[in-house]
């Protein structure tokens, strides 16, 4: 009788374990049928967020507004006469020879240059062919709690820590942090935050304002 009970209770834990082992087998499908892109899901989903979004008119896509202080070099092709480099003025014009002032102060490189063409062709040349790139751009500006304050010319590329090494460095009052700098091109010149890798343009100005302790 005991042996016929122990063998009943031997066979019931091998059912059992039985049972267990089939339930186990049974859920791996599910989990190892899921697709790919469901097990990958949450990764492609950071990958996307990670994208850089372009930003349409950004710096690298925006043409060059002049300004004064800058110089630029004109051709009129075939007219050796006309052709020259001449400096934005103080009022914002470019004085030619033979069709007087051009504005340029507040106006895309291209447009200046169209503009040029049009006053050429009204009676002077015949389907007139110009040119115009910036040779020198105006200078920027940086104040405040630098060793050197003051204008500096503008090399392209330009950072605001690399204008602030071009002043001679921060003092030591000066409040790196607090920076600000004003872009030319922003009709209201309003001071932003200026971290030290801020690109800096022509005729922006950098203000670093002195530190309380």
């Amino acid at each position: 009788m005991r042996q016929s009970q122990r063998s009943f209770l031997v066979l019931v834990f091998f059912c059992a374990a039985l049972l267990l082992s089939s339930a186990s087998w049974a859920a791996l499908p599910v989990t190892a049928g899921a697709s790919p892109r469901q097990a990958r899901g949450s990764s492609d989903d950071a990958g996307a967020m990670e994208q850089p979004v372009m930003q349409e008119g950004s710096s690298g896509s925006q043409e060059y507004v002049l300004g004064t202080g800058d110089r630029i070099k004109l051709t009129v092709y075939g007219e050796a006469d006309l052709s020259g480099e001449y400096e934005v003025g103080s009022t914002g014009i470019v004085a030619l020879p033979l069709i007087g002032d051009v504005r340029a102060r507040g106006q895309p490189l291209r447009v200046f240059e169209q503009a040029v063409r049009k006053k050429l062709a009204e009676g002077y040349l015949h389907d007139p062919r110009v040119s115009a790139q910036v040779v020198n751009y105006r200078p920027f500006f940086i104040l405040g709690e630098v060793s050197k304050p003051g204008s500096y010319p503008y090399v392209n590329g330009m950072t605001v820590i690399n204008a602030v090494a071009l002043a001679g460095g921060y003092t030591y009052r000066a409040d790196k942090s607090g920076a600000t700098i004003s872009h030319a091109n922003d009709p209201e010149k309003k001071d932003s935050p200026a971290l030290e890798e801020a690109v800096v343009a022509p005729g922006d100005i950098i203000r670093v304002p002195e530190r309380f302790f």
